[in-house]
C-alpha cells in the first residue's frame, strides 16, 4: 500500500483498530471463561445441592437437577482449553499493545498537516502483520458476545467511534446472541412440551 490521504488513512486506522481491539478482548474473554466458568458452575451446583437436601420435596428438583447436569456438560467442554489458558491471556496483552500503537498512530495522523502518509502506512502494515501472525482462531464458545461487552465498555474507543459512529443495536448488540437466545427459548419450550406434554405458562 502506498501513501494515503488523511481522511482515507484515518478510516483505515479506525477499521484496523476495531479489528485489533476486538481481537484483544476476544482473547481475554476466552481466558476469563476458561478461568471462571468451571469454578462458578461447581460453586452454584454445590449451593443448589445443599438446597435440595434442605427441601427434598420441592417440585422443582427434577428440573434443577437436569439443568445442573447440562451445566456440568458445559464445564466439560471448557476443559480442553485449559492447557492453553495462559496463552490466551498473553495474546490479549500483546494485541492490546498493538491496539495502543494504532491509537497513537491515529492521533499522530489526525493532528498532522501532511497531505499524504506513506511512512505511517508502512508502520500500520507492520503492526497489522504482527497482529495476524499471533492471532488465535480457536476461541471458546461465547467469547464473541463477551468480547463485545468488554470492547465497548472497557476499551478507549473514542478514536474509532470518530470514524465508525457505532450504533447500539447495529454494532453493540451481537446479532448472533439474539439468534441464540431465540433458538434457546424454542429448544427449552420444545423440551418441556415433549417431556411434560404441556407448554409453560399455557393453561
Amino acid at each position: 500500500m502506498g501513501g494515503l490521504g488523511k481522511g482515507a488513512f484515518l478510516k483505515e486506522l479506525a477499521n484496523n483498530g476495531y479489528n485489533v481491539g476486538f481481537g484483544a478482548k476476544k482473547n481475554f474473554a476466552t481466558y476469563d471463561i476458561i478461568s471462571k466458568v468451571p469454578g462458578a458452575i461447581s460453586l452454584i451446583g454445590l449451593l443448589i445441592g445443599v438446597g435440595q437436601l434442605s427441601y427434598p420435596d420441592s417440585p422443582f428438583n427434577t428440573g434443577i437437577s437436569t439443568v445442573l447436569v447440562m451445566a456440568s456438560i458445559v464445564g466439560m467442554t471448557i476443559n480442553p482449553f485449559n492447557q492453553e489458558k495462559e496463552k490466551y491471556n498473553q495474546r490479549g496483552v500483546e494485541i492490546t499493545q498493538m491496539f495502543n500503537q494504532l491509537r497513537q498512530l491515529y492521533y499522530k495522523v489526525r493532528n498532522s498537516s501532511e497531505p499524504e502518509f506513506e511512512d505511517e502506512v508502512q508502520e500500520m502494515d507492520v503492526i497489522m502483520n504482527q497482529y495476524y501472525a499471533i492471532s488465535m482462531s480457536n476461541q471458546i464458545f461465547g467469547s464473541d458476545w463477551y468480547a463485545h461487552y468488554k470492547f465497548f465498555s472497557q476499551m478507549q474507543i473514542e478514536w474509532i467511534d470518530e470514524q465508525k459512529r457505532f450504533k447500539f443495536w447495529k454494532d453493540k448488540i451481537p446479532k448472533s446472541l439474539i439468534f441464540f437466545i431465540i433458538m434457546a427459548l424454542i429448544i427449552v419450550f420444545g423440551w418441556i412440551y415433549v417431556f411434560k406434554g404441556e407448554l409453560p405458562f399455557v393453561k
